[in-house]
């Protein structure tokens, strides 16, 4: 199979190398450097797309998955307390962060494509996409 790269040229082999990566489950991996800038890079494409649709679109509309709202339900069931508009890292990556967000992500493994992969967050909300209110 012959991966292309949106125009008619097609990819070079370390875009393909990069997507074969991409597709095998997290577990394969540490904390291999390659591998997470690879994943914040394809995060960071998809955060500019729903940047643009929740600027314009207004929320009270916009649905990203079939599932929006039973994920926003279990999400609340699972982070009740999880203060969302301006967000503090350590409750993201702490290892009890981590014991409670793995589960929540692997009840949407059936559910939601691409649903281990990397995610970019704003830490504060009202705040855009820049280095210093990016977490991974």
């Amino acid at each position: 199979m012959e991966f292309s790269s949106g125009t008619d040229e097609p990819a070079s082999a370390e875009v393909v190398s990069i997507a074969n990566a991409l597709s095998l489950p997290a577990e394969s991996y540490g904390n291999d450097p390659d591998i997470e800038m690879a994943w914040a890079m394809r995060a960071m494409q998809h955060a500019e797309v729903y940047y643009k649709l929740i600027s314009s679109v207004d929320p009270q509309f916009l649905k990203l998955t079939k599932v929006d709202d039973q994920i926003y339900s279990e999400f609340r069931e699972c982070f009740e307390k999880l203060k969302i508009d301006v967000l503090d890292p350590e409750e993201l990556k702490s290892d009890s962060a981590k014991e409670k967000w793995r589960p929540f992500c692997l009840k949407f493994g059936r559910i939601v494509e691409d649903y281990n992969y990397g995610t970019l967050l704003r830490l504060d909300c009202s705040q855009g996409h820049t280095e210093e209110n990016t977490i991974f």
